[in-house]
């Protein structure tokens, strides 16, 4: 029996991704699974790399049931992040460079070693250089934001760019923090770090785990998106987006007009 066609798939999803154009689903029509899909990721993000662009540290989506419930799918699944994926803090993005792009705040780790699939949370800090509050811009490929689990992972979870704000030191609990997103000064969103699989630190123990199976291993001075804490927003021109996260701070980004 024939598998999937994946680099045809990669391809038709990194076309979306550059022309700013919407794809279908692909998963059912060409007989995607998980694995396969996570195959797709990676040869999606290979033509990335081949481009000059570099790995600069891992994503996880679908951490909280706002999420899920969002967009109809109900497992945990990770991708990958290269550098001009990164917004500087405050900085400027064109959306007119994405599809439907919508905005989520986070909470960013720096690894400082490698940590060990399964090491206890306890050592947590051992790991992790700093933490900081993060904005995550989503935007899948497929038309109406619409997919299955499959076709989001293929598409390497939606991943569009992100900020991160200043680093500090991880605090001693980062469980259960209060989590703001506004847009132009405006609440959109509240949240808690407690809808991040209960607390961050136990994503960072699912990405290890989850990337590990597809052979990835997550490494020193990568940066590390644990989720996002509320429902995404969607980001129209002209907007000022602001994440806060209770202890550690704040990042922002601008649309242009």
């Amino acid at each position: 029996m024939i598998g999937p066609d994946i680099a045809g798939i990669a391809e038709t999803l990194g076309t979306a991704a550059d022309t700013a154009t919407a794809t279908a689903q692909l998963a059912a029509e060409t007989g995607l699974d998980v694995d396969a899909a996570y195959a797709v990721q990676t040869a999606l993000v290979q033509r990335r790399l081949d481009r000059g662009e570099r790995l600069v540290g891992l994503k996880m989506g679908l951490t909280s049931k706002a999420k899920m419930a969002q967009v109809g799918v109900d497992e945990v699944i990770w991708g990958r992040l290269t550098d001009t994926m990164r917004i500087p803090d405050g900085g400027t993005v064109d959306v007119a460079e994405f599809i439907h792009p919508r905005v989520e705040p986070e909470v960013a780790f720096l690894l400082d070693r490698l940590p060990e699939p399964g090491e206890p949370v306890g050592d947590f800090t051992d790991a992790v250089r700093a933490v900081a509050p993060a904005i995550e811009l989503i935007d899948s490929r497929y038309a109406n934001f619409t997919f299955s689990l499959p076709d989001v992972i293929a598409d390497n979870t939606s991943a569009g760019a992100f900020v991160i704000g200043p680093w500090s030191p991880v605090p001693d609990g980062l469980d259960n923090l209060g989590v703001l997103l506004e847009i132009d000064g405006r609440l959109a969103q509240v949240g808690s770090t407690a809808a991040i699989l209960g607390d961050p630190r136990r994503a960072l123990d699912e990405g290890i785990r989850l990337a590990g199976r597809h052979g990835v291993r997550l490494r020193s001075g990568w940066v590390f998106l644990a989720g996002a804490a509320t429902a995404a927003v969607p980001l129209r021109a002209g907007a000022h987006v602001r994440a806060v996260v209770e202890k550690l701070g704040t990042a922002s980004l601008r649309s242009a007009s």
